[in-house]
Protein backbone atom coordinates (compact mmCIF):
# COMPACT_ATOMS: atom_id res chain seq x y z
CA UNK A 1 0.00 0.00 0.00
CA UNK A 2 1.24 3.31 -1.01
CA UNK A 3 0.37 6.41 0.91
CA UNK A 4 -0.54 10.00 -0.85
CA UNK A 5 1.87 12.91 -0.77
CA UNK A 6 -0.37 15.99 -0.21
CA UNK A 7 2.90 18.52 -1.38
CA UNK A 8 3.38 18.58 -5.20
CA UNK A 9 7.38 17.29 -5.88
CA UNK A 10 9.77 20.29 -4.85
CA UNK A 11 10.53 22.21 -7.73
CA UNK A 12 8.15 21.00 -10.19
CA UNK A 13 5.64 23.62 -9.77
CA UNK A 14 7.44 26.73 -9.24
CA UNK A 15 7.81 28.86 -6.04
CA UNK A 16 4.84 28.42 -3.24
CA UNK A 17 2.34 30.86 -1.95
CA UNK A 18 4.10 30.44 1.42
CA UNK A 19 7.99 31.97 -0.32
CA UNK A 20 6.24 34.69 -1.72
CA UNK A 21 4.45 35.82 0.78
CA UNK A 22 7.83 35.20 2.54
CA UNK A 23 9.91 36.91 0.45
CA UNK A 24 7.22 39.99 0.45
CA UNK A 25 6.87 40.18 4.39
CA UNK A 26 11.21 40.81 4.00
CA UNK A 27 10.77 43.70 1.36
CA UNK A 28 7.87 45.25 3.39
CA UNK A 29 9.59 45.11 6.74
CA UNK A 30 12.82 46.30 5.55
CA UNK A 31 10.57 49.06 4.52
CA UNK A 32 9.05 50.14 7.35
CA UNK A 33 12.35 49.41 9.03
CA UNK A 34 14.28 52.17 6.91
CA UNK A 35 11.48 54.24 7.59
CA UNK A 36 11.65 54.51 11.03
CA UNK A 37 15.37 55.05 11.03
CA UNK A 38 14.29 57.92 8.93
CA UNK A 39 11.96 59.59 11.54
CA UNK A 40 14.04 59.12 14.46
CA UNK A 41 16.89 60.73 12.84
CA UNK A 42 14.58 63.64 12.09
CA UNK A 43 13.27 64.09 15.51
CA UNK A 44 16.70 63.50 16.96
CA UNK A 45 18.42 66.30 14.70
CA UNK A 46 16.02 68.24 15.42
CA UNK A 47 15.69 68.16 19.10
CA UNK A 48 19.82 68.20 19.36
CA UNK A 49 20.63 70.36 16.39
CA UNK A 50 18.49 73.22 16.84
CA UNK A 51 18.06 73.02 20.37
CA UNK A 52 19.95 76.73 21.12
CA UNK A 53 19.59 77.32 24.85
CA UNK A 54 19.82 74.99 27.65
CA UNK A 55 20.18 75.63 31.54
CA UNK A 56 20.27 73.52 35.02
CA UNK A 57 19.28 74.53 38.59
CA UNK A 58 22.40 75.45 40.44
CA UNK A 59 20.53 76.02 44.11
CA UNK A 60 17.22 76.94 45.05
CA UNK A 61 16.56 79.13 48.40
CA UNK A 62 12.79 78.51 50.03
CA UNK A 63 10.73 80.76 51.74
CA UNK A 64 7.15 81.19 52.99
CA UNK A 65 5.80 82.63 49.43
CA UNK A 66 8.74 82.76 47.15
CA UNK A 67 11.23 80.25 45.61
CA UNK A 68 14.60 81.84 44.63
CA UNK A 69 16.60 79.77 42.00
CA UNK A 70 19.66 80.09 40.59
CA UNK A 71 19.87 79.22 37.02
CA UNK A 72 22.69 78.53 35.35
CA UNK A 73 21.89 79.06 31.19
CA UNK A 74 24.27 78.01 28.17
CA UNK A 75 23.00 79.77 24.64
CA UNK A 76 23.85 80.58 21.33
CA UNK A 77 25.18 83.72 20.95
CA UNK A 78 22.39 86.62 20.01
CA UNK A 79 19.83 83.24 20.57
CA UNK A 80 17.14 84.54 23.21
CA UNK A 81 14.20 82.05 24.84
CA UNK A 82 12.63 80.84 28.07
CA UNK A 83 13.15 78.77 30.37
CA UNK A 84 9.63 77.30 32.66
CA UNK A 85 10.51 76.82 36.40
CA UNK A 86 8.13 75.49 38.97
CA UNK A 87 7.97 74.48 42.15
CA UNK A 88 6.07 71.88 44.42
CA UNK A 89 4.88 71.73 48.26
CA UNK A 90 5.35 69.32 50.39
CA UNK A 91 2.22 67.24 49.47
CA UNK A 92 3.56 67.02 45.39
CA UNK A 93 0.97 69.93 44.16
CA UNK A 94 2.62 72.47 41.87
CA UNK A 95 2.37 75.69 44.11
CA UNK A 96 4.71 78.05 41.73
CA UNK A 97 5.43 78.08 37.62
CA UNK A 98 6.91 80.91 35.78
CA UNK A 99 8.82 81.66 32.58
CA UNK A 100 12.25 83.49 32.91
CA UNK A 101 13.33 85.42 29.40
CA UNK A 102 17.16 85.31 28.40
CA UNK A 103 18.43 87.41 26.38
CA UNK A 104 21.51 88.87 25.01
CA UNK A 105 24.82 88.37 23.53
CA UNK A 106 26.43 86.30 26.47
CA UNK A 107 26.75 82.53 25.53
CA UNK A 108 26.95 82.00 29.59
CA UNK A 109 24.37 83.60 31.90
CA UNK A 110 23.64 82.87 35.80
CA UNK A 111 21.44 84.38 36.83
CA UNK A 112 18.99 84.28 39.98
CA UNK A 113 15.02 84.19 39.38
CA UNK A 114 12.54 84.32 42.18
CA UNK A 115 9.50 82.32 41.42
CA UNK A 116 6.59 83.31 43.55
CA UNK A 117 4.27 80.45 45.29
CA UNK A 118 0.79 79.89 46.39
CA UNK A 119 1.76 77.88 49.37
CA UNK A 120 5.53 77.15 51.16
CA UNK A 121 7.61 75.02 48.63
CA UNK A 122 9.61 72.10 49.23
CA UNK A 123 11.64 72.03 45.57
CA UNK A 124 12.52 73.78 42.27
CA UNK A 125 12.64 72.39 39.30
CA UNK A 126 13.91 73.23 35.68
CA UNK A 127 10.64 72.11 33.01
CA UNK A 128 12.06 73.13 29.77
CA UNK A 129 13.91 75.66 27.74
CA UNK A 130 12.53 77.30 24.56
CA UNK A 131 14.49 79.35 21.40
CA UNK A 132 12.40 81.57 20.26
Amino acid sequence: MSTVSARPPAGRYGRSSDERADRTLKAVGAALGVLLLGVIGYFGYHYVGQNKISAEVISFDLADDAVKVELAVEKDAGASGYCTVRSQGENGAEVGRADFRFDGDATRVTRTVTLRTTEPATTAELLDCHAD
